[in-house]
């Protein structure tokens, strides 16, 4: 069921999200060569703990760090480790916040100095495609699957392929509720109305090559692409209010 959030409510789940928009631009500067995701996950334990809040995801599902580290062909919820980042690799932090019982989402794939043009192609093309499938909500006339719609419009063309076993998601009372956001079209399921109240997460994640995927076997979390291809995600939260769309969590 698809909760609607009250005036106050968005109120707290935006500040958890500007505080979480705040951690991206500290995180920025350290992502470079050398630097390891079990260093950044350390960084964001700190950042929660500085901040008097909570890092949501580890504490969800019994996945084992505060932040989804994925590294080149990961697509999502990659589980940091020792191994430094190198030049020219692509690294998709997802990084969640409890900030006084709200919850806020948001994912940025950073390039580690110099990458290639086609990996520069898909980060911009993904980043775009996450633009496009928010101003395709329309609190007005529009449903849920026109955020994939547009997205598939997009991309297809491209020849990228959009990954369609994992999700955008409702947020902002709990790391993950309803509605379910697909970013491929067409899709099954349910399509209910925008409507005013709703909060969730947009987060397209977008292969180089198939969308086809698998998860670890040994961590049971990571998601790679199953043909090896390079993998990007970026993610807003975001609110339908009286005065319409608003993006959380902006940098």
């Amino acid at each position: 069921m698809i909760k609607l959030k009250t005036k106050k409510e968005i109120a707290g789940i935006k500040s958890s999200c500007q505080l979480l928009a705040g951690g991206f631009r500290e995180l920025t500067p350290l992502m470079r060569a050398g630097v390891s995701g079990l260093e950044i996950n350390q960084w964001a334990e700190e950042y929660a703990k500085k901040h008097n809040a909570k890092p949501s995801f580890s504490t969800y599902g019994g996945f084992p760090t505060a932040t989804c580290i994925s590294v080149n062909h990961c697509v999502i919820h990659g589980v940091p480790n020792a191994q430094p980042f190198k030049e020219g690799d692509i690294v998709g932090i997802d990084f969640g916040l409890e900030l006084n019982g709200f919850f806020s989402d948001m994912a940025i794939t950073f390039a580690i100095g110099t990458i290639s043009n086609s990996a520069q192609k898909l980060l911009e093309d993904t980043k775009a495609s996450l633009m496009l499938g928010i101003e395709a909500v329309d609190s007005e006339n529009g449903r849920i699957q026109d955020i994939g719609k547009a997205i598939s419009a997009f991309l297809k063309p491209k020849g990228y392929g959009i990954v369609h076993d994992f999700c955008g998601h409702g947020v902002g009372l709990a790391v993950h509720e309803d509605p379910q956001i697909s970013h491929d079209y067409p899709s099954f399921g349910a399509n209910p109305r925008f409507k005013e109240g709703m909060v969730f997460a947009i987060e397209p994640m977008i292969n180089l090559g198939s969308p086809d995927v698998y998860v670890d076997r040994k961590d049971k979390w990571s998601v790679y692409t199953k043909d090896g291809a390079l993998s990007a995600h970026f993610e807003h939260t975001i609110a339908i209010t009286e005065n319409g769309i608003e993006i959380l969590t902006l940098i």
